[in-house]
């Protein structure tokens, strides 16, 4: 019998090879793509620091949403080092603990895992033989918590001094865990006391109950030999109750290290070079409070404990502490989450018998990310001095690093001076960006920091001028007929006080004014929207029952008719009749024919295909009144009117995170399409410059980003788009340097 092939003929084999030729081209031609970040500066909370003890100027801080980064000294920037992960490993970009090898500067290990719900997936141990460069994964059995309670104590990664091959991690909820094989694979130290996974190593926050475990592993450096493994280590688990162990067998067995305090939860664990131990302890795991603690003297060679709490007569948290490398009586620590009037940061030279408080005696620069300095350091979790350098300390807070050169100028009676050493860290988590037509090409609504009016995307910029200023911002747009015209909206945290949670500004971003009341009902940020002509908003606040529309930006509200709750809103672009409404979790679709008053469903086969789609993505076309593009995480993307006729179903692609519109190519009169999803099973970022005929990749194998949240394209710049990470900041794209023509 002849092939298949043979008898369908050669005329009918080179069609189909051709056939198979143009689907590939169609899936994905790949255009560089030069990236950079949009510069805020910081912005999130870094919880750990730490320094290689062989290799000057080499140092790692993790963050708890953001990945993990190296510190270039030559280039006097943080280089990140988890910008490869994809949109499905997106859980790993929490990094829950950070090691180095003592023996090997080369050698660096990241425990990765965001969130320890059941909707996630378990964490990894990344390793990496080149400082970062490249990185092995190792998957475990069990969820990591980066950007959970007690992220920032530490550190639960640790690498045997003497023997590199020999790793322990402590979990959260699943016990001790070891490795003999550099992290390439794991098994669980039975013998560790069950303590460790305990309800009294739990802790509370308003959403849920979380494990916290063990929170650092130290090796005692001086009961090992080099190439053997170190006999003597402890681990410390977040308890009340007795919470220092003690191994003297290299992890095979443990022990409750005797006189320990009980009463608080130790979260870090730090030794000076002459084999004493110094612990800071809370109430609270932090970061989200704590209100009480202490700091420890630890002696084991006399099994001596002495407290040397900074204040003694004042209630406070204490969330780190650490031993100058060159003098074992040198120390620091800090006090956690004591916003009243605000937390501070303590220096010892006498191992702890005397402390001063440095804040009082330092000035702080801002010119590098002037909205620093409406922020008072907190959050202080990690502090760290130099070993080639103890002018040179470095503490984390909030929204950064702060880092100083001059330390010991304390000692002197002189002054010591911070500068914000974030350049090339930026964690920010953008909530909504607009790129206009007119004035600033990109501005933002930024959780944690309001949001920014971008006029140098390369330059950190002030925050939105206040008032008001929001404690998040949440949503932002802008009307199509009248780019000048910008609302917001944002909501508050104590201690900030009550304000109007919406703002307009007619001036491009540049000032603000609140709106004149809010909805009778509601908390404030949630989704709003502008008519094209900026005669109307409609806003949906969080919690609200109803949606809400006002003609006079706030001097009075009305609900509008046949919208519910939890919905998100949107005007039409040319349109100033039409607005729209979407249920992102559901996939239902609304539109207003009447300039929000009334809302009705769509149907039709848009509606049927976008009904029961979770992580529903709408935007109304940039071009054409009436015209929507809908797309969700794990379903097609569509093109459809607002009477539910499906108008084009985009080829190839079957899941979107963002999509966005920008500069028509040179010769077409359709806009730019920019997606982040899948076309044809492969995820990334694409362009596509004819309607969606054919797509090409624009991020490669280095620059992915996660999973990215929001995307735009820029309506004035061909070929450049700005995207927001889940805790990298926000990018911008550019064709690199003879890249980008049109196909």
């Amino acid at each position: 019998m002849r092939s298949r092939h043979a008898r369908l003929g050669l005329k009918a084999v080179l069609a189909l090879c051709a056939l198979a030729l143009a689907v590939v081209a169609m899936a994905e031609e790949a255009v560089p793509y030069r990236y950079s970040g949009v510069r805020i500066g910081g912005g999130g909370f870094v919880s750990g620091l730490v320094f290689h003890p062989r290799e000057k100027g080499l140092y790692y801080a993790r963050t708890d949403v953001g990945g993990a980064y190296r510190w270039d000294d030559a280039a006097r920037r943080w280089l990140p080092l988890t910008d490869w992960i994809e949109a499905k490993d997106d859980n790993l970009l929490g990094i829950d603990s950070l090691a180095v090898d003592p023996s090997d500067p080369a050698r660096v290990y990241l425990a990765a895992g965001t969130y320890t719900a059941p909707q996630v997936g378990n964490g990894a141990i990344l390793r990496s033989a080149d400082s970062g460069r490249h990185f092995e994964r190792a998957d475990l059995p069990f969820k990591l918590g980066g950007n959970e309670l007690g992220r920032g104590n530490g550190e639960r990664l640790a690498v045997d001094p003497h023997d590199g091959r020999v790793l322990f991690f402590g979990s959260r909820g699943a016990g001790l865990w070891r490795s003999d094989d550099r992290g390439a694979h794991w098994s669980k130290v039975e013998s560790f006391p069950a303590v460790a996974t305990s309800p009294g190593a739990s802790a509370e926050n308003p959403w849920r109950r979380q494990a916290i475990g063990i929170v650092f592993v130290v090796f005692e450096p001086a009961s090992g030999q080099p190439g053997r493994p170190t006999p003597t280590l402890y681990a410390g688990v977040s308890t009340q109750a007795t919470s220092l162990f003690r191994s003297d067998d290299g992890g095979r067995s443990w022990q409750a290290v005797s006189g320990q305090p009980v009463g608080f939860r130790p979260n870090h664990m730090a030794r000076g070079s002459d084999g004493t131990y110094y612990l800071s302890y809370g109430d609270e795991p932090g970061p989200d409070t704590m209100h009480d603690g202490a700091v420890w003297k630890f002696e084991p060679a006399r099994a001596r404990w002495s407290e040397i709490t900074p204040w003694k007569n004042q209630r406070s948290g204490w969330g780190a502490v650490t031993v100058d490398p060159s003098d074992s009586k040198v120390l620091m620590t800090a006090t956690f989450a004591h916003y009243t009037p605000k937390d501070e940061l303590f220096r010892s030279v006498d191992g702890g018998a005397h402390w001063t408080p440095v804040f009082p005696r330092s000035e702080f620069e801002h010119g590098s990310a002037t909205w620093t300095r409406d922020h008072t350091p907190h959050w202080l979790a990690s502090i760290e001095i130099d070993p080639y350098d103890p002018d040179h300390v470095l503490f984390v807070t909030g929204y950064g690093i702060w880092a100083s050169r001059d330390m010991r100028a304390l000692e002197r009676g002189g002054t010591v001076h911070w500068t914000f050493q974030d350049a090339g860290l930026e964690e920010t988590v953008a909530l909504g960006l607009i790129s206009p037509p007119e004035g600033a090409h990109l501005l933002s609504a930024i959780g944690d920091l309001d949001g920014y009016r971008h006029d140098e995307l390369d330059t950190a910029q002030l925050q939105f001028a206040a008032p008001p200023r929001y404690a998040n911002g949440e949503s932002i747009d802008f009307a199509q007929a009248k780019p000048a015209l910008i609302v917001r909206s944002g909501f508050l945290r104590k201690p900030f006080g009550a304000a109007v949670r919406a703002a307009w500004s007619e001036d491009g971003g540049r000032q603000w004014q609140a709106f004149a009341s809010e909805p009778p009902e509601g908390e404030g940020a949630g989704s709003i929207a502008v008519a094209a002509d900026g005669a109307a908003v409609v806003w949906a606040p969080r919690n609200a029952q109803h949606v809400y529309l006002t003609h006079d930006f706030g001097k009075t509200w009305a609900a509008v008719e046949g919208l519910g709750t939890g919905l998100r809103v949107l005007g039409d672009r040319i349109d100033a009749k039409r607005f729209y409404a979407y249920d992102r979790m559901s996939g239902a679709l609304y539109v207003s024919h009447d300039g929000g008053e009334h809302f009705a469903a769509i149907g039709g086969a848009l509606g049927d295909a976008s009904r029961g789609r979770a992580q529903t993505r709408v935007q109304a076309a940039p071009d054409e009144a009436g015209v929507l593009y809908v797309g969700s995480r794990e379903g097609e993307w569509l093109r459809g009117n607002d009477t539910g006729r499906v108008l084009k179903r985009f080829e190839g692609v079957t899941g979107t995170d963002a999509f966005g519109f920008g500069k028509a190519a040179p010769g077409s009169s359709k806009p730019t399409l920019f997606l982040a999803g899948r076309v044809r099973g492969a995820q990334g970022i694409f362009r596509s410059l004819n309607d969606g005929t054919s797509w090409q990749r624009i991020d490669d194998v280095d620059h992915r980003y996660g999973r990215i949240s929001h995307l735009v394209g820029d309506p004035r710049v061909f070929g450049r788009l700005y995207f927001a990470t889940s805790g990298r900041g926000i990018f911008y794209g550019d064709p690199a340097a003879g890249a980008g023509k049109r196909p």
